[in-house]
């Protein structure tokens, strides 16, 4: 695998939503855990990008569970000297020396394989955010962002279409499905009562689904399957109705979003963070055909059920509008393009 930078289109975006955050960076430390998961390599992409245009002289330590593999997947991330690779566990890393000023704790196990073993999956969120907790408490920390999800929300009443940040349902805990978005929600609880007791500026970022380079095209995401089947000229399957109706932040958006909620959100607060623009999975796949011109059938396995609630899984994004001026600058039909581009080696 021939390792690709993100476009440098997508950086000069960032770059030109942040660039008068950056100097909180200066001089400073930041810990990342999931940095080397699609959401992590955009956080690094961005952060040594302001760190070269601004001489930051800031640097991060990235924890991972396997080091060896970022350094051959990622070269240009892993060898730079303002990256050091902690290997570990979150559940059980060994805290590194110095104060660490900023920390986003965006690990998680999003697998299919993870949801195969509920019981772990939710022992494993909260045992990582109290390790990552414990970590911000001794080593100077200012501000933490816990990366959160959108499942915190439970299944969205069909009656909703955006989901807000004030609505107060929740996953079914008895169901093991469940098992993610509660633990991210005690997580949530977790980092709250944390930053109340220590003092540290805490916000959480409720993240919803995102495309762009560096996601997987052979995972369990929708998007990325339709693009993978799009470009190989393969029917694009889809396994339910076709009904569902999602949203899709392109990432140097999300990128974008995740810095300014670091570095200017208030305290105490979470926020939605994903794309408004809501689209049916058969109408994603349409899109998805449309941009990139191939001649790919559409094949959906399951006839929908006339009169059936419809499942929706986007969010409001008027808090984070509103309260910290964020924007989605990228279309769906141009993430798409740009994410196939990627995918191309174009």
């Amino acid at each position: 695998m021939i390792p690709r930078k993100v476009p440098q289109r997508d950086l000069d975006s960032i770059f030109d939503q942040t660039a008068p955050m950056w100097e909180q960076l200066r001089g400073r430390r930041v810990f990342l855990t999931g940095g080397t998961g699609f959401l992590g390599c955009w956080l690094l992409e961005s952060f040594l990008y302001a760190n070269r245009a601004f001489s930051l002289g800031a640097s991060v330590v990235v924890l991972t569970r396997s080091p060896e593999r970022f350094r051959e997947r990622e070269p240009h991330l892993a060898n730079d000297p303002a990256v050091q690779l902690l290997h570990g566990d979150v559940r059980s890393f060994t805290f590194p020396d110095g104060d660490l000023q900023f920390v986003i704790h965006a690990a998680a196990d999003t697998s299919a394989r993870a949801a195969e073993q509920p019981a772990l999956l939710f022992e494993s969120i909260l045992d990582g955010s109290r390790r990552v907790l414990d970590l911000a408490a001794a080593h100077g920390t200012r501000r933490i962002l816990f990366v959160s999800s959108g499942a915190v929300y439970g299944e969205q009443s069909p009656e909703i279409t955006h989901i807000p940040e004030t609505y107060l349902g929740g996953p079914d805990w008895l169901k093991p499905r469940a098992a993610y978005g509660e633990g991210k929600r005690a997580a949530e609880s977790m980092t709250m009562l944390h930053a109340r007791q220590s003092g540290i500026e805490s916000t959480i970022a409720r993240c919803f689904a995102f495309v762009g380079p560096h996601l997987p095209l052979d995972q369990h995401f929708a998007i990325g399957n339709f693009i993978r089947d799009a470009l190989r000229g393969s029917p694009i399957r889809i396994h339910g109705d076709g009904t569902p109706m999602r949203s899709y932040l392109y990432a140097s958006d999300l990128a974008a979003w995740l810095w300014t909620l670091l570095f200017t959100a208030p305290s105490g607060e979470a926020y939605n963070v994903g794309s408004d623009e809501a689209v049916s999975i058969a109408e994603l796949a349409r899109t998805v055909v449309e941009v990139l011109g191939v001649n790919s059938g559409i094949e959906v396995e399951q006839k929908a059920v006339p009169g059936a609630p419809v499942a929706q899984y986007v969010p409001s994004i008027a808090k984070a509008r509103e309260q910290l001026g964020l924007r989605v600058h990228v279309s769906l039909r141009d993430a798409i393009r740009y994410t196939a581009e990627w995918h191309r080696g174009v």
